[in-house]
């Protein structure tokens, strides 16, 4: 399963394929991908107030908006997210024109199309500053495409001529507020904004960059619907990556869009009481979950004495009016002695995803924070019981 821990005995009930079983001392626990059901408990809360009607007859036609630059980007989606921008101040939506896709996986690809250029004779370098987020290099090379390559560290790249940057900030592992390495006149750059959101890092400024990705999954936790959305500032840049999306697949699931526009209708509303005594914001909720999450993983790399964590500064939180550091939604954990510490997580039942994915050493691992409650306390059990040269406490044995 993607993102959660069960194993085959426990994992989902027989009886009923959509509810999950508890697990047991011996569970194996994925926290290699992000999945995001930390925030199910919050969704659930809110009842009937997100569900959306759709009749036989609705969304049978290709087109959404046949004035748009993006045909196939329904109205209230966009009008949705705009709002939401709005209400958390952070991002610039004015003179922007919005390209939405299926995740912002596929508004990478297309963002990589068409900041290349397809009558150039060699292909258009695609770097990152590594530690990277792991999936850049797969998607990159994934259609063996002629027309960009990936070409690795942004922090080691030398060579002449145009490049295309992919900077992520929130960064996914390590949670670094980043910008531009290489800055040179001949790059071009895609801001992938995916984590910043309150819930995870204090939102500082509007960002205002060329291209910025967005995702649903992230900013609300609804990784199924696999909605995402660019915010693009050169018509001509947006104009091919619509035309990407429209020829891999002919659009975006009208029935995802409407669902997610209902949804973040109701996350704007939610936020109007933020910091009241009856507010019931959906950024206050997950913000308080994972502070809690944070304090709980510090107290237990703190008292191992042989891993560490990044630390993240105070700041101004425009949204919520006050000095608050990050809490990303992944650890990127390092063991102080010469491992390979993604295998010594994984003699524990422990599914990570290791560093050399993200260009760096084999001593780091990157660890979702996302999973259900359960799953995370088991991971801080065994974590806890690591106590240094590969050697586990007799309570939780290989």
């Amino acid at each position: 399963m993607v993102g959660q821990a069960y194993d085959t005995k426990n994992s989902i009930s027989a009886t009923n394929p959509t509810k999950k079983v508890g697990l047991s001392p011996d569970s194996i626990i994925n926290l290699d991908q992000g999945d995001p059901t930390i925030f199910e408990s919050y969704w659930r809360k809110m009842g009937d107030k997100c569900t959306t009607k759709i009749s036989g007859t609705d969304c049978m036609s290709y087109f959404s908006d046949v004035g748009n630059l993006c045909w196939f980007l329904e109205p209230q989606l966009s009008d949705a997210i705009k709002g939401l921008h709005r209400t958390v101040c952070n991002a610039v939506t004015e003179d922007r024109y919005m390209v939405v896709g299926t995740g912002s996986t596929q508004l990478f690809q297309a963002a990589l199309y068409a900041l290349s250029s397809p009558s150039g004779n060699e292909s258009i370098s695609v770097v990152c500053a590594a530690p990277y987020y792991s999936s850049y290099k797969e998607e990159t090379e994934f259609l063996q495409s002629g027309l960009y390559k990936w070409a690795g560290d942004a922090s080691a790249f030398d060579k002449d001529g145009p490049y295309i940057e992919v900077v992520t900030s929130p960064n996914n592992p390590d949670g670094a507020i980043r910008e531009a390495v290489v800055n040179r006149e001949e790059g071009k750059l895609i801001h992938d904004l995916a984590y910043y959101w309150p819930q995870y890092t204090p939102i500082t400024c509007p960002a205002d960059y060329d291209i910025m990705l967005f995702t649903f999954s992230k900013s609300t936790g609804h990784a199924g619907s696999r909605i995402g959305w660019a915010l693009v500032k050169d018509k001509v840049v947006a104009r091919k990556m619509t035309k990407f999306i429209e020829v891999s697949s002919i659009g975006v699931s009208k029935e995802s869009q409407l669902r997610a526009a209902k949804i973040l209708g109701v996350l704007i509303e939610n936020c109007k009481h933020f910091g009241t005594a009856d507010s019931n914001s959906f950024f206050g909720y997950s913000q308080g979950l994972m502070t809690k999450r944070w304090e709980k993983l510090r107290d237990v790399v703190k008292n191992s004495q042989i891993f560490s964590l990044p630390k993240y500064p105070k700041e101004w939180c425009n949204f919520t009016g006050k000095y608050t550091e990050s809490h990303p939604g992944f650890a990127w954990l390092k063991c102080k002695e010469e491992t390979d510490f993604e295998i010594l997580l994984r003699s524990q039942k422990i599914l990570t995803r290791g560093g050399e994915r993200f260009g760096v050493g084999r001593q780091y691992v990157r660890i979702s924070l996302l999973s259900q409650e359960e799953a995370f306390n088991l991971f801080l059990e065994r974590l806890s019981a690591i106590k240094g040269q590969g050697i586990i406490s007799d309570e939780n044995p290989l």
